[in-house]
Protein backbone atom coordinates (compact mmCIF):
# COMPACT_ATOMS: atom_id res chain seq x y z
CA UNK A 1 0.00 0.00 0.00
CA UNK A 2 1.22 3.46 -0.88
CA UNK A 3 1.85 6.16 1.73
CA UNK A 4 -1.19 7.58 3.48
CA UNK A 5 -1.67 11.27 4.09
CA UNK A 6 -3.19 11.91 7.52
CA UNK A 7 -6.49 13.70 7.43
CA UNK A 8 -7.36 16.39 10.02
CA UNK A 9 -9.17 13.94 12.33
CA UNK A 10 -6.23 11.58 12.23
CA UNK A 11 -3.81 14.38 13.03
CA UNK A 12 -6.00 15.49 15.92
CA UNK A 13 -6.15 11.96 17.25
CA UNK A 14 -2.40 11.57 17.02
CA UNK A 15 -1.87 14.92 18.73
CA UNK A 16 -4.24 14.05 21.56
CA UNK A 17 -2.61 10.66 22.00
CA UNK A 18 0.82 12.29 22.18
CA UNK A 19 -0.40 14.87 24.68
CA UNK A 20 -1.83 12.24 27.00
CA UNK A 21 1.30 10.13 26.74
CA UNK A 22 3.45 13.10 27.65
CA UNK A 23 1.41 13.61 30.80
CA UNK A 24 2.01 10.07 32.05
CA UNK A 25 4.78 9.36 34.58
CA UNK A 26 8.09 8.87 32.81
CA UNK A 27 8.46 5.40 34.31
CA UNK A 28 5.64 4.12 32.13
CA UNK A 29 7.19 5.38 28.89
CA UNK A 30 10.30 3.18 29.14
CA UNK A 31 10.84 -0.57 28.88
CA UNK A 32 10.57 -2.50 32.14
CA UNK A 33 14.35 -2.94 32.23
CA UNK A 34 14.75 0.85 32.37
CA UNK A 35 12.10 1.53 35.01
CA UNK A 36 12.54 2.57 38.60
CA UNK A 37 14.31 0.06 40.79
CA UNK A 38 13.06 -0.17 44.35
CA UNK A 39 13.53 -2.48 47.29
CA UNK A 40 10.99 -3.44 49.95
CA UNK A 41 10.85 -0.82 52.65
CA UNK A 42 12.31 -2.11 55.93
CA UNK A 43 10.27 -1.75 59.12
CA UNK A 44 10.63 -2.76 62.76
CA UNK A 45 8.68 -5.59 64.34
CA UNK A 46 9.50 -6.38 67.92
CA UNK A 47 13.27 -6.78 68.22
CA UNK A 48 13.90 -7.35 64.51
CA UNK A 49 13.86 -5.67 61.10
CA UNK A 50 11.59 -6.93 58.34
CA UNK A 51 11.61 -6.32 54.59
CA UNK A 52 8.03 -7.11 53.71
CA UNK A 53 7.29 -10.33 55.56
CA UNK A 54 10.90 -11.53 55.59
CA UNK A 55 13.24 -10.87 58.46
CA UNK A 56 16.07 -8.57 57.43
CA UNK A 57 19.63 -9.07 58.67
CA UNK A 58 22.17 -6.33 58.12
CA UNK A 59 25.20 -7.72 56.26
CA UNK A 60 27.38 -4.84 55.23
CA UNK A 61 30.31 -2.47 55.54
CA UNK A 62 30.97 1.04 56.80
CA UNK A 63 31.63 3.24 53.79
CA UNK A 64 33.24 6.69 53.80
CA UNK A 65 35.99 7.14 51.18
CA UNK A 66 38.32 9.87 52.37
CA UNK A 67 37.59 9.12 56.01
CA UNK A 68 36.72 11.64 58.70
CA UNK A 69 39.63 13.92 57.81
CA UNK A 70 38.41 14.54 54.27
CA UNK A 71 34.64 14.11 54.51
CA UNK A 72 33.08 13.80 51.07
CA UNK A 73 29.78 12.40 49.84
CA UNK A 74 30.37 9.14 47.93
CA UNK A 75 26.77 9.07 46.71
CA UNK A 76 27.04 12.45 44.98
CA UNK A 77 29.78 11.19 42.65
CA UNK A 78 28.55 8.52 40.25
CA UNK A 79 32.08 7.55 39.25
CA UNK A 80 32.89 6.75 42.87
CA UNK A 81 29.69 4.89 43.65
CA UNK A 82 29.84 2.83 40.43
CA UNK A 83 33.41 1.83 41.26
CA UNK A 84 32.50 0.74 44.76
CA UNK A 85 29.14 -0.89 44.12
CA UNK A 86 30.91 -3.36 41.84
CA UNK A 87 33.05 -4.33 44.85
CA UNK A 88 30.04 -4.46 47.19
CA UNK A 89 28.46 -7.02 44.89
CA UNK A 90 31.53 -9.21 45.14
CA UNK A 91 31.17 -9.13 48.93
CA UNK A 92 27.46 -10.07 48.63
CA UNK A 93 26.42 -7.40 51.12
CA UNK A 94 22.99 -5.83 51.52
CA UNK A 95 23.82 -2.64 53.48
CA UNK A 96 26.34 0.19 53.57
CA UNK A 97 26.64 2.80 56.29
CA UNK A 98 27.65 6.34 55.35
CA UNK A 99 28.69 8.77 58.09
CA UNK A 100 28.64 12.03 56.07
CA UNK A 101 26.65 13.08 53.03
CA UNK A 102 26.05 16.39 51.28
CA UNK A 103 22.31 17.00 51.58
CA UNK A 104 22.42 19.78 48.97
CA UNK A 105 23.35 17.35 46.21
CA UNK A 106 21.28 14.93 44.10
CA UNK A 107 21.65 11.25 44.98
CA UNK A 108 19.15 9.67 42.61
CA UNK A 109 21.60 7.83 40.38
CA UNK A 110 23.78 6.33 43.10
CA UNK A 111 20.79 5.35 45.23
CA UNK A 112 19.30 3.72 42.16
CA UNK A 113 22.51 1.80 41.51
CA UNK A 114 22.58 0.63 45.12
CA UNK A 115 18.97 -0.52 44.84
CA UNK A 116 19.70 -2.40 41.65
CA UNK A 117 22.47 -4.20 43.53
CA UNK A 118 20.08 -5.03 46.37
CA UNK A 119 21.82 -2.69 48.82
CA UNK A 120 20.25 -0.51 51.51
CA UNK A 121 21.69 2.64 53.09
CA UNK A 122 22.13 3.20 56.83
CA UNK A 123 22.67 6.95 57.06
CA UNK A 124 24.04 9.26 59.74
CA UNK A 125 22.14 12.58 59.75
CA UNK A 126 25.06 14.58 61.15
CA UNK A 127 28.06 16.18 59.48
CA UNK A 128 31.26 17.58 61.03
CA UNK A 129 29.79 21.11 61.16
CA UNK A 130 26.21 20.18 61.99
CA UNK A 131 26.16 17.85 64.98
CA UNK A 132 25.75 17.73 68.76
CA UNK A 133 28.97 18.55 70.58
CA UNK A 134 29.62 16.07 73.36
CA UNK A 135 31.33 18.72 75.50
CA UNK A 136 28.73 21.44 74.85
CA UNK A 137 25.52 19.67 73.91
CA UNK A 138 23.14 22.45 74.96
CA UNK A 139 24.45 25.27 72.71
CA UNK A 140 24.79 22.91 69.75
CA UNK A 141 21.15 21.77 69.98
CA UNK A 142 19.32 24.50 68.05
CA UNK A 143 16.99 25.15 65.12
CA UNK A 144 19.86 25.71 62.68
CA UNK A 145 21.13 22.23 63.46
CA UNK A 146 17.67 20.64 63.24
CA UNK A 147 16.92 22.34 59.92
CA UNK A 148 19.90 20.61 58.36
CA UNK A 149 19.02 17.28 59.97
CA UNK A 150 15.44 17.48 58.70
CA UNK A 151 16.68 18.48 55.24
CA UNK A 152 18.70 15.25 55.18
CA UNK A 153 15.56 13.32 56.12
CA UNK A 154 13.71 14.97 53.23
CA UNK A 155 16.54 14.26 50.79
CA UNK A 156 16.69 10.53 51.50
CA UNK A 157 13.27 9.45 52.74
CA UNK A 158 12.02 9.16 49.15
CA UNK A 159 14.32 6.20 48.50
CA UNK A 160 12.87 2.81 49.35
CA UNK A 161 16.37 1.48 50.02
CA UNK A 162 16.96 4.03 52.78
CA UNK A 163 17.15 1.57 55.67
CA UNK A 164 17.48 3.82 58.73
CA UNK A 165 18.81 7.05 60.19
CA UNK A 166 21.44 7.32 62.91
CA UNK A 167 20.67 10.33 65.12
CA UNK A 168 24.17 10.23 66.59
CA UNK A 169 27.46 8.34 66.52
CA UNK A 170 29.68 7.81 69.57
CA UNK A 171 28.63 11.11 71.15
CA UNK A 172 28.87 9.26 74.47
CA UNK A 173 32.35 7.73 74.55
CA UNK A 174 33.27 7.95 78.24
CA UNK A 175 31.65 8.65 81.59
CA UNK A 176 31.82 12.45 81.34
CA UNK A 177 30.09 12.60 77.97
CA UNK A 178 27.12 10.56 79.20
CA UNK A 179 25.73 13.98 80.22
CA UNK A 180 25.05 14.59 76.50
CA UNK A 181 22.65 11.62 76.29
CA UNK A 182 19.43 13.67 76.72
CA UNK A 183 20.34 15.81 73.72
CA UNK A 184 21.05 12.79 71.52
CA UNK A 185 17.75 11.26 72.56
CA UNK A 186 15.99 14.57 71.89
CA UNK A 187 17.31 14.50 68.32
CA UNK A 188 15.90 10.99 67.87
CA UNK A 189 12.55 12.25 69.17
CA UNK A 190 12.62 15.29 66.87
CA UNK A 191 13.42 13.24 63.76
CA UNK A 192 10.61 10.81 64.53
CA UNK A 193 8.18 13.68 65.04
CA UNK A 194 9.28 15.34 61.80
CA UNK A 195 8.76 12.07 59.92
CA UNK A 196 5.29 11.73 61.41
CA UNK A 197 4.21 15.33 60.88
CA UNK A 198 5.46 15.42 57.31
CA UNK A 199 3.68 12.13 56.57
CA UNK A 200 6.87 10.41 55.51
CA UNK A 201 6.88 6.61 55.57
CA UNK A 202 7.99 5.08 58.88
CA UNK A 203 11.81 5.03 58.84
CA UNK A 204 13.71 3.54 61.82
CA UNK A 205 15.69 6.11 63.83
CA UNK A 206 18.29 5.18 66.44
CA UNK A 207 21.76 5.65 67.88
CA UNK A 208 25.22 4.15 67.25
CA UNK A 209 27.13 3.73 70.52
CA UNK A 210 30.87 3.60 71.13
CA UNK A 211 32.76 0.41 72.01
CA UNK A 212 33.12 1.14 75.73
CA UNK A 213 32.24 -0.92 78.79
CA UNK A 214 31.72 2.01 81.20
CA UNK A 215 28.11 2.68 80.31
CA UNK A 216 27.11 0.68 77.23
CA UNK A 217 24.20 -1.00 79.04
CA UNK A 218 23.05 2.29 80.56
CA UNK A 219 23.13 3.93 77.13
CA UNK A 220 21.12 1.08 75.62
CA UNK A 221 18.53 1.22 78.39
CA UNK A 222 18.27 5.01 78.19
CA UNK A 223 17.64 5.03 74.45
CA UNK A 224 14.83 2.49 74.93
CA UNK A 225 13.05 3.96 77.95
CA UNK A 226 10.28 6.51 78.27
CA UNK A 227 7.34 7.20 75.98
CA UNK A 228 7.14 5.76 72.47
CA UNK A 229 7.89 9.10 70.83
CA UNK A 230 11.15 9.41 72.78
CA UNK A 231 12.39 5.86 72.41
CA UNK A 232 14.75 4.76 69.65
CA UNK A 233 13.51 2.34 67.00
CA UNK A 234 16.78 0.39 67.25
CA UNK A 235 20.09 0.44 69.11
CA UNK A 236 23.48 -0.19 67.49
CA UNK A 237 26.92 -0.30 69.00
CA UNK A 238 30.49 -0.70 67.82
CA UNK A 239 32.17 -3.88 69.04
CA UNK A 240 35.78 -4.89 68.36
CA UNK A 241 36.03 -7.43 71.18
CA UNK A 242 36.18 -10.57 69.01
CA UNK A 243 39.85 -10.90 68.07
CA UNK A 244 40.80 -14.13 66.32
CA UNK A 245 41.30 -16.78 67.34
CA UNK A 246 38.30 -16.64 69.63
CA UNK A 247 34.85 -18.07 70.09
CA UNK A 248 31.40 -17.09 71.25
CA UNK A 249 31.95 -17.92 74.90
CA UNK A 250 35.31 -16.15 75.32
CA UNK A 251 34.92 -13.04 73.14
CA UNK A 252 32.40 -11.29 75.45
CA UNK A 253 29.75 -11.77 72.77
CA UNK A 254 27.93 -14.41 74.78
CA UNK A 255 27.61 -12.19 77.84
CA UNK A 256 26.37 -9.30 75.70
CA UNK A 257 23.70 -11.49 74.11
CA UNK A 258 22.56 -12.49 77.59
CA UNK A 259 22.55 -8.86 78.73
CA UNK A 260 20.34 -7.85 75.79
CA UNK A 261 18.15 -10.97 75.75
CA UNK A 262 15.08 -9.02 76.91
CA UNK A 263 15.78 -5.87 74.89
CA UNK A 264 12.62 -4.96 73.00
CA UNK A 265 13.99 -3.25 69.86
CA UNK A 266 16.47 -4.41 67.20
CA UNK A 267 20.18 -4.48 68.05
CA UNK A 268 23.02 -4.72 65.56
CA UNK A 269 26.74 -3.98 65.35
CA UNK A 270 27.34 -0.63 63.66
CA UNK A 271 31.07 -1.42 63.48
CA UNK A 272 33.02 -4.63 64.02
CA UNK A 273 36.27 -6.28 62.92
CA UNK A 274 39.19 -6.43 65.37
CA UNK A 275 42.67 -5.46 64.07
CA UNK A 276 44.70 -6.51 67.12
CA UNK A 277 45.21 -9.89 65.46
CA UNK A 278 44.82 -11.19 61.93
CA UNK A 279 41.34 -10.48 60.59
CA UNK A 280 39.89 -13.89 59.82
CA UNK A 281 36.29 -12.71 60.21
CA UNK A 282 35.47 -15.98 61.93
CA UNK A 283 32.91 -14.04 63.96
CA UNK A 284 30.65 -13.78 60.88
CA UNK A 285 29.46 -17.36 61.33
CA UNK A 286 28.51 -16.67 64.94
CA UNK A 287 26.88 -13.29 64.27
CA UNK A 288 24.44 -14.90 61.83
CA UNK A 289 24.13 -18.15 63.77
CA UNK A 290 21.25 -19.33 65.93
CA UNK A 291 22.96 -18.26 69.16
CA UNK A 292 22.72 -14.59 68.22
CA UNK A 293 19.83 -14.14 65.76
CA UNK A 294 17.16 -14.16 68.50
CA UNK A 295 18.76 -10.93 69.79
CA UNK A 296 21.01 -9.42 67.09
CA UNK A 297 20.15 -8.36 63.54
CA UNK A 298 23.60 -8.54 61.97
CA UNK A 299 26.29 -5.91 61.61
CA UNK A 300 28.60 -3.71 59.55
CA UNK A 301 32.32 -4.36 59.07
CA UNK A 302 34.61 -1.37 59.60
CA UNK A 303 35.66 -0.26 57.03
CA UNK A 304 35.54 -0.39 53.26
CA UNK A 305 38.44 1.91 52.29
CA UNK A 306 41.99 2.11 53.56
CA UNK A 307 42.24 5.46 55.33
CA UNK A 308 44.27 7.51 57.79
CA UNK A 309 47.43 6.64 59.67
CA UNK A 310 49.18 3.28 59.85
CA UNK A 311 46.81 1.99 62.53
CA UNK A 312 43.65 3.20 60.83
CA UNK A 313 44.76 1.70 57.52
CA UNK A 314 44.59 -1.79 59.01
CA UNK A 315 40.79 -1.61 58.86
CA UNK A 316 40.63 -1.08 55.08
CA UNK A 317 39.24 -3.73 52.75
CA UNK A 318 40.25 -1.91 49.56
CA UNK A 319 42.74 0.77 48.55
CA UNK A 320 41.07 3.23 46.17
CA UNK A 321 42.74 5.47 43.63
CA UNK A 322 40.79 7.28 40.93
CA UNK A 323 38.49 4.84 39.16
CA UNK A 324 40.15 1.74 40.58
CA UNK A 325 39.79 -0.16 43.84
CA UNK A 326 42.54 -2.57 44.79
CA UNK A 327 41.17 -5.47 46.81
CA UNK A 328 43.31 -6.11 49.88
CA UNK A 329 43.76 -9.39 51.73
CA UNK A 330 40.96 -8.68 54.19
CA UNK A 331 38.55 -8.13 51.31
CA UNK A 332 38.96 -11.72 50.13
CA UNK A 333 38.78 -13.01 53.69
CA UNK A 334 35.50 -11.22 54.35
CA UNK A 335 34.05 -12.27 50.99
CA UNK A 336 34.81 -15.89 51.83
CA UNK A 337 33.28 -15.51 55.31
CA UNK A 338 30.04 -14.17 53.86
CA UNK A 339 29.98 -16.87 51.18
CA UNK A 340 30.41 -19.60 53.79
CA UNK A 341 27.71 -18.08 56.01
CA UNK A 342 24.55 -17.35 54.01
CA UNK A 343 21.92 -15.03 55.44
CA UNK A 344 19.71 -16.87 57.94
CA UNK A 345 16.28 -18.02 56.84
CA UNK A 346 13.09 -17.82 58.83
CA UNK A 347 12.48 -15.39 61.66
CA UNK A 348 15.63 -16.32 63.60
CA UNK A 349 13.75 -16.66 66.86
CA UNK A 350 13.01 -12.94 67.15
CA UNK A 351 10.67 -11.59 69.83
CA UNK A 352 7.57 -9.97 68.33
CA UNK A 353 6.64 -8.32 71.61
CA UNK A 354 8.73 -6.86 74.39
CA UNK A 355 8.75 -4.37 77.22
CA UNK A 356 10.65 -1.07 76.96
CA UNK A 357 13.64 -0.65 79.24
CA UNK A 358 13.65 1.24 82.50
CA UNK A 359 15.63 4.46 82.48
CA UNK A 360 18.93 3.93 84.33
CA UNK A 361 19.45 5.83 87.59
CA UNK A 362 22.22 8.36 87.96
CA UNK A 363 25.47 6.72 89.05
CA UNK A 364 29.22 7.15 88.99
CA UNK A 365 29.26 5.98 85.36
CA UNK A 366 25.98 7.55 84.19
CA UNK A 367 25.62 11.30 84.66
CA UNK A 368 21.95 11.68 83.74
CA UNK A 369 19.22 12.27 86.28
CA UNK A 370 15.59 11.50 85.54
CA UNK A 371 13.80 10.93 82.25
CA UNK A 372 13.19 14.48 81.04
CA UNK A 373 14.51 15.61 77.66
CA UNK A 374 15.29 19.11 76.39
CA UNK A 375 12.33 20.80 74.76
CA UNK A 376 12.69 21.19 71.03
CA UNK A 377 13.84 24.70 70.06
CA UNK A 378 10.63 26.69 69.37
CA UNK A 379 11.78 27.93 65.95
CA UNK A 380 12.09 24.34 64.75
CA UNK A 381 8.34 23.71 65.00
CA UNK A 382 7.85 25.66 61.76
CA UNK A 383 9.60 22.87 59.88
CA UNK A 384 6.78 20.49 60.80
CA UNK A 385 4.32 22.70 58.91
CA UNK A 386 6.43 24.03 56.07
CA UNK A 387 9.20 21.50 55.61
CA UNK A 388 12.88 22.01 56.28
CA UNK A 389 13.83 23.45 52.91
CA UNK A 390 17.13 22.85 51.16
CA UNK A 391 20.08 21.41 53.05
CA UNK A 392 23.24 23.47 53.41
CA UNK A 393 25.53 20.60 52.45
CA UNK A 394 29.13 20.41 53.59
CA UNK A 395 29.96 24.08 52.99
CA UNK A 396 27.61 25.71 55.49
CA UNK A 397 28.79 27.85 58.37
CA UNK A 398 27.85 25.20 60.91
CA UNK A 399 25.48 25.06 63.87
CA UNK A 400 27.62 24.08 66.84
CA UNK A 401 28.23 27.66 67.96
CA UNK A 402 24.83 29.03 67.00
CA UNK A 403 23.70 29.06 70.62
CA UNK A 404 21.19 27.26 72.79
CA UNK A 405 17.49 27.69 72.00
CA UNK A 406 15.83 25.00 74.07
CA UNK A 407 13.63 26.65 76.68
CA UNK A 408 13.36 23.91 79.26
CA UNK A 409 12.33 20.30 79.71
CA UNK A 410 9.77 18.72 77.40
CA UNK A 411 6.73 16.99 78.83
CA UNK A 412 6.56 13.24 78.28
CA UNK A 413 4.84 12.42 74.99
CA UNK A 414 5.32 15.88 73.51
CA UNK A 415 7.14 14.41 70.53
CA UNK A 416 4.05 12.71 69.11
CA UNK A 417 3.13 13.92 65.62
CA UNK A 418 0.53 16.68 65.91
CA UNK A 419 0.77 18.83 62.80
CA UNK A 420 -1.11 17.97 59.61
CA UNK A 421 1.89 18.60 57.42
CA UNK A 422 2.23 17.77 53.76
CA UNK A 423 4.28 14.84 52.68
CA UNK A 424 7.74 16.02 51.72
CA UNK A 425 7.74 13.46 48.95
CA UNK A 426 4.53 14.67 47.37
CA UNK A 427 6.12 17.72 45.79
CA UNK A 428 9.38 16.08 44.86
CA UNK A 429 10.32 16.30 41.20
CA UNK A 430 12.89 13.54 41.51
CA UNK A 431 12.63 10.67 39.08
CA UNK A 432 15.33 8.72 40.87
CA UNK A 433 15.15 5.04 40.12
CA UNK A 434 15.38 4.10 43.78
CA UNK A 435 12.62 6.47 44.90
CA UNK A 436 9.88 4.54 46.66
CA UNK A 437 6.71 4.85 44.58
CA UNK A 438 3.49 5.02 46.56
CA UNK A 439 1.43 3.36 43.86
CA UNK A 440 1.92 -0.08 42.31
CA UNK A 441 4.20 0.04 39.30
CA UNK A 442 1.49 -0.97 36.82
CA UNK A 443 -1.49 0.77 38.43
CA UNK A 444 -1.88 3.06 35.38
CA UNK A 445 -1.68 0.19 32.92
CA UNK A 446 -5.48 -0.04 32.36
CA UNK A 447 -5.65 3.68 31.62
CA UNK A 448 -2.72 3.43 29.21
CA UNK A 449 -4.32 0.50 27.43
CA UNK A 450 -7.63 2.35 27.23
CA UNK A 451 -5.96 5.39 25.71
CA UNK A 452 -4.17 3.26 23.12
CA UNK A 453 -7.31 1.33 22.18
CA UNK A 454 -9.46 4.46 21.93
CA UNK A 455 -7.11 6.40 19.69
CA UNK A 456 -6.23 3.36 17.61
CA UNK A 457 -9.93 2.89 16.95
CA UNK A 458 -10.36 6.56 16.14
CA UNK A 459 -7.48 6.51 13.71
CA UNK A 460 -8.72 3.29 12.14
CA UNK A 461 -12.22 4.66 11.67
CA UNK A 462 -10.84 7.81 10.10
CA UNK A 463 -8.89 5.81 7.57
CA UNK A 464 -11.91 3.79 6.43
Amino acid sequence: MKGITASAPVAAALYASSAIASALPAAFLHPLSERATSLPEVTVRGNAFFAGNNRFYIRGVDYQPGGASDAADPLADTTVCRRDIAEFQKLRINTVRIYTIDNSQNHDECMSLLAQAGIYLALDVNTPKYSIRQDRPGPSYNSIYLQNVFATVDAFSKYSNLLLFFSGNEVINNIATSAAAPYVKAVTRDIKQYIGNRKIRPIPVGYSAADIDDNRLETAAYMNCGTDDERSDFFAFNDYSWCAPSRYSTSTWEEKVKAFSDYSIPIFLSEYGCIKTARTFEEVATLYGNQMTPVYSGGLVYEYTKEGDSTQQKYGLVDVSGDSAEELKDFDTLANAFEETPAPTGDGGYKPNGTPSRCPPRSSSWLVSGEGLPAMPPKASAFFRNGAGKGVGLEGEGSQEAGAESTGTASAGSGRPTTSGTSSGSSSSSSGAAAGLRIPEMSLAPMVCGVVVFFSSLIGATLL
